[in-house]
């Protein structure tokens, strides 16, 4: 499904993102072992997060959608089946394109006695799973899998799982979260410490469901969280709020558009993946955060945007985990800004649903925007002017290439195009409508 945007006048309204995507995989899965109904309101409709629903139910939880129509939105409820509950799956778990969802989903499984086999598409099927699979065999768990560690894979669960304590080499949400799902099957305390500190969100949602976890500050600057196993958690009411890694890409069209201003609400702005903001506000952007109530423990705010001139920064890498999904639509600002943008600390860029770093670095420069690469870094030097545009982009089937030179197109010279938008509704169901909505001119092309 190619994409094209063109040039767009000024940007303006009020629009609310779809729901977090990594809050919704969490929310479904913490309530399909907890005890009782969880209702979640503003999960994420998107085809990674289905992939979670559907997978929860193979393992013996309810889950179920009702509608209540475009104004009422709709509510997914989950009948969990308690810590330890789950059953084996009758048939392979196919995770689809997303990486949190195998990896949580391999944590989860790895603390139950039975055998799960895990798979994805072609692109997942590349993505390194050695990293979670290694402290799981140190709790009693085992594997197969193809070379490298890859998917398809056998999760055989431990019997009697052993709680860890483990040190993540190197700073990874995804990598913890598993860990912290394997330890709440497990007896006694699960840690884990992590160099950096990374998104908390399974932190968060353990503890609004009922789970002792403890965090502490260690002195290096890194965390560790300590689980407290075998908990008995109840269902919960869980209101997801906006992605701020979807709400980036029309942030960021409205900070490069002329005369744009414009209004999200409900994001979700918690400081461990703020980075974006902090980083868009460095450049010198325009962007007011009203903060209001939060929902389960994660801080909620409405973001004004206006337009405005940028200008190039150095990113600090103890930055990436923060922002580490909102580094291609940074690249897209950091095109337009007056002077270089460096952002360094990028390896995990690599490994995401495609290589995101050598994909920006393609693109940018197929749309005239002068770059330099390294293994692990990309130095964008801007102009202050729109970059000339006219290039079709292969987006490699990533929901965020794909939008993040949409958004270039916006204020480009000459219109550019994605190959395959198809991705998009991964994270960002209904993207085309809403940004069209605020005032782009993105439309389907040849």
């Amino acid at each position: 499904m190619p994409l094209i945007s063109h040039r767009a006048g000024a940007l303006s309204g009020e629009g609310r993102v779809p729901g977090d995507k990594s809050i919704s995989h969490r929310a479904l899965i913490i309530g399909s072992v907890a005890v009782g109904e969880t209702s979640i309101r503003g999960l994420l409709g998107g085809e990674d997060v289905l992939r979670t629903a559907a997978a929860m139910r193979a393992l013996g939880a309810g889950v179920t959608f009702e509608d209540h129509g475009e104004a009422g939105g709709g509510v997914w409820r989950v009948v969990g089946r308690g810590v330890g509950g789950l059953v084996e799956p009758a048939a392979v778990l196919d995770m689809g394109n997303s990486g949190t969802a195998a990896r949580l989903l391999m944590g989860l499984a790895a603390a139950h006695p039975f055998s799960s086999v895990f798979t994805g598409d072609t692109s997942l099927s590349e993505r390194p799973m050695e990293r979670i699979m290694d402290p799981l065999r140190l709790m009693g768990a085992a594997f197969t899998a193809r070379s490298g560690g890859r998917l398809p894979i056998t999760v055989l669960g431990a019997a009697d799982p052993v709680p860890i304590d483990y040190e993540l080499p190197m700073a990874s949400a995804q990598v913890k979260s598993a860990v912290l799902l394997a330890g709440l099957n497990t007896p006694g305390r699960t840690r884990v410490a992590e160099p950096r500190p990374t998104r908390d969100h399974s932190e968060l949602m353990l503890r609004h469901f009922g789970a002792e976890v403890a965090v502490e500050s260690l002195d290096d600057g890194g965390r560790a969280i300590t689980l407290t196993g075998q908990p008995e958690i109840f269902g919960r009411d869980v209101v997801v709020p906006g992605d701020i890694s979807s709400a980036a890409f029309p942030l960021v069209a409205a900070l490069l558009v002329p005369g744009s201003d414009i209004m999200l609400t409900g994001v979700g702005v918690n400081p461990l993946r703020s980075g974006l903001l902090e980083t868009l506000q460095e450049m010198g952007a325009a962007i007011t955060v009203a903060e209001g109530p939060g929902e389960a423990g994660e801080p909620v705010a409405d973001l004004r945007v206006e337009a405005g001139p940028l200008r190039g920064v150095e990113v600090p890498p103890e930055r990436a985990p923060s922002m580490i999904d909102e580094y291609p639509v940074l690249a897209v600002a950091a095109a337009c800004a007056e002077g270089p943008t460096r952002m360094t600390g990028l390896s995990e860029l690599r490994v995401k649903e495609s290589d995101r770093l050598g994909a920006m670095a393609r693109g940018l420069a197929a749309c005239g925007v002068k770059i330099e690469e390294t293994a692990d870094s990309l130095t964008v030097h801007g102009t202050g002017r729109p970059p000339a545009g006219d290039a079709m982009i292969a987006a490699d089937l990533d929901h965020r290439i794909a939008m993040a030179f949409l958004v270039l197109g916006m204020i480009s010279a000459d219109p550019v195009g994605v190959d395959d938008g198809g991705p998009i509704a991964t994270s960002f169901p209904g993207f085309v409508p809403f940004m069209n909505g605020l005032g782009a001119a993105l439309a389907e092309g040849s």
